[in-house]
């Protein structure tokens, strides 16, 4: 079992924009004044520099192009409706904007077939949006796959309910806590797990201050000390520039990186930047646009596989 994997899936935009139902609660997102042609360009040049970098680094990428139709803005943020696992088998995920649903494609699952990995079995959730349930794959939960531990932070898109659904069917301990961010005065849920913490192999990158309970707060650093995590602490302003946004893996020759957005790496202090090297390197690139307008960062743009190899 292992926390970190050599290859990642990643989804070229075609038509990225801003989403106007993801916007309600991803308070991340920002309206760029341009046309969503010229969006979607930069969005492309962007995408396109960044798979350049990590395949730069040895890491294998599986890139898919998106399709004009279904018109799916977000489709570049693929980690919120697919997970695959060691065991073979791929999760489908309940997703809370409608035009998000529209990114689950099975033929994705046939290009990691033709990658040459065993697809064993598919657990599906997405009935779940019928009841007005959501549980956006890796956006909410964070693995720890080791340790056989999930983090979720609740949100109207990660459902407590289904979250321990989910650990009871892939045997994993749920660490449950609420994480909120300044809006405009107001405190209100973050949309997204895995925008305020990562979980690397030996390390943890953690936002701790959106976590208002002290007793959830404990119970969340209890957990990472115990499985032996360096906790490298962020604040909410490191956090919204997209420093918990970040994903180790590895090249095929076993070296590990920590991929995260430029905004990220330079909100980053010396200290944390020293203590991130100490487990891996920094690989990062410029996801200006794609941050700004998709409210998602270098994590979201990267579903692992862990799938075994045929």
């Amino acid at each position: 079992m292992s926390q970190v994997t050599n290859t990642i899936l990643m989804v070229r935009p075609i038509s990225f924009r801003m989403n106007e139902q993801t916007a309600v609660n991803n308070y991340f997102q920002e309206d760029i004044d341009m046309m969503n042609e010229a969006i979607n360009a930069k969005a492309q040049k962007e995408f396109d520099t960044f798979v350049e970098k990590i395949r730069a680094a040895g890491i294998q990428v599986i890139t898919v192009q998106d399709t004009l139709k279904p018109d799916t803005p977000d489709s570049i943020f693929p980690n919120n409706w697919i997970s695959t696992h060691e065991d073979g088998t791929v999760t489908l995920y309940p997703m809370f904007a409608e035009n998000r649903r529209n990114e689950r494609r099975e033929d994705i699952l046939d290009v990691l077939e033709a990658n040459n990995f065993c697809v064993e079995n598919v657990m599906d959730y997405t009935s779940a949006e019928e009841e007005g349930i959501f549980l956006e794959g890796t956006g909410s939960i964070i693995l720890d796959r080791v340790h056989r531990k999930a983090y979720c932070a609740l949100s109207p898109r990660a459902d407590e309910d289904l979250f321990i659904e989910f650990c009871e069917d892939f045997e994993y301990f749920p660490v449950i806590f609420t994480a909120n961010q300044d809006v405009d005065g107001v405190r209100k849920p973050i949309y997204h797990t895995n925008v305020m913490m990562c979980v690397g192999d030996n390390f943890a990158v953690v936002c701790l201050d959106t976590i208002d309970d002290k007793k959830e707060r404990k119970n969340l650093v209890d957990h990472l000390k115990k499985d032996g995590k360096e906790i490298i602490v962020i604040s909410e302003t490191q956090m919204s520039n997209f420093a918990g946004n970040m994903l180790q893996a590895q090249s095929e020759t076993g070296e590990k990186y920590l991929i995260m957005s430029k905004s990220a790496h330079e909100s980053l202090h010396s200290n944390q930047t020293k203590s991130i090297e100490k487990y891996a390197t920094i690989l990062s690139s410029n996801l200006e646009t794609i941050e700004t307008c998709g409210g998602g960062s270098a994590r979201c743009m990267m579903a692992e596989i862990f799938l075994p190899k045929k």
